[in-house]
């Protein structure tokens, strides 16, 4: 029987062997089991070294055995440490192993699903499906434009006709603005006066005339007296 037979306690040809989860547990058991070993002798190598001290100068042959039991106890341990590194490996490894083989089986059983759920759906009918919406959605804007747009509850109206009516109405109020500035022109004005303004130097002319007369006057009265 090997060595995996004898941890694992396997059975015959036809047994069954233990899954990922029983060998992790009696691995962290054989674990357990070395390092409670590998304390035991640890204390064992103390205590023999303290015999060996004690006996070093009063029993020296007692003191040699000592020594001895505390060497076959250290290569024990050894032995032990080295099995210690070896079951760790071996368990991790298969913890990983483990961990692998429920990501694979929630992936198988995700795979699954998802089959299940696309089981019944055709490409085809998707298409079809998708290109009915896009129509649906069509539809639905054509009948929002339209339901925007004003409306002028049946009346429809040339935008030529209009804009030619009101280039019309401009003309009209330009042709009467006109005639109102050339009714201005023939209304009825003041005359111009005939007779010239006289001018400053023919003023002064007639001052001085005037005095002349005065001093005549004057000049005749003198006489007269």
């Amino acid at each position: 029987m090997s060595l995996f037979g004898k941890i694992f306690g396997g059975g015959g040809k036809g047994g069954k062997g233990p899954s990922a989860q029983e060998a992790i547990q009696k691995l962290r058991e054989t674990e357990d089991m070395l390092t409670k070993k590998q304390e035991f002798l640890e204390k064992k190598i103390d205590q023999e070294l303290v015999t060996a001290k004690k006996n070093g100068t009063k029993n020296k042959r007692a003191a040699l055995q000592a020594l001895k039991r505390k060497k076959r106890y250290e290569k024990q341990l050894a032995q032990i440490d080295g099995t210690l590194s070896t079951i760790e490996f071996q368990r991790e490894a298969l913890e990983n192993a483990n961990t692998n083989t429920e990501v694979l089986k929630n992936m198988g059983f995700a795979a699954k699903a998802m089959k299940s759920a696309h089981e019944n759906m055709d490409i085809d009918k998707v298409d079809d499906l998708m290109q009915d919406i896009t129509e649906q959605q069509e539809v639905a804007q054509e009948i929002s434009d339209a339901i925007s747009k004003p409306v002028g509850f049946g009346e429809e109206f040339d935008e030529d006709e209009l804009l030619a009516e009101l280039d019309e109405l401009e003309q009209e109020e330009l042709d009467k603005n006109l005639l109102e500035i050339g009714g201005t022109e023939n209304a009825h004005l003041p005359s111009v006066p005939s007779t010239s303004l006289p001018s400053r130097p023919a003023a002064r002319k007639e001052k001085e005339e005037d005095e002349d007369d005065m001093e005549d006057l004057q000049r005749w009265a003198m006489e007269a007296m």
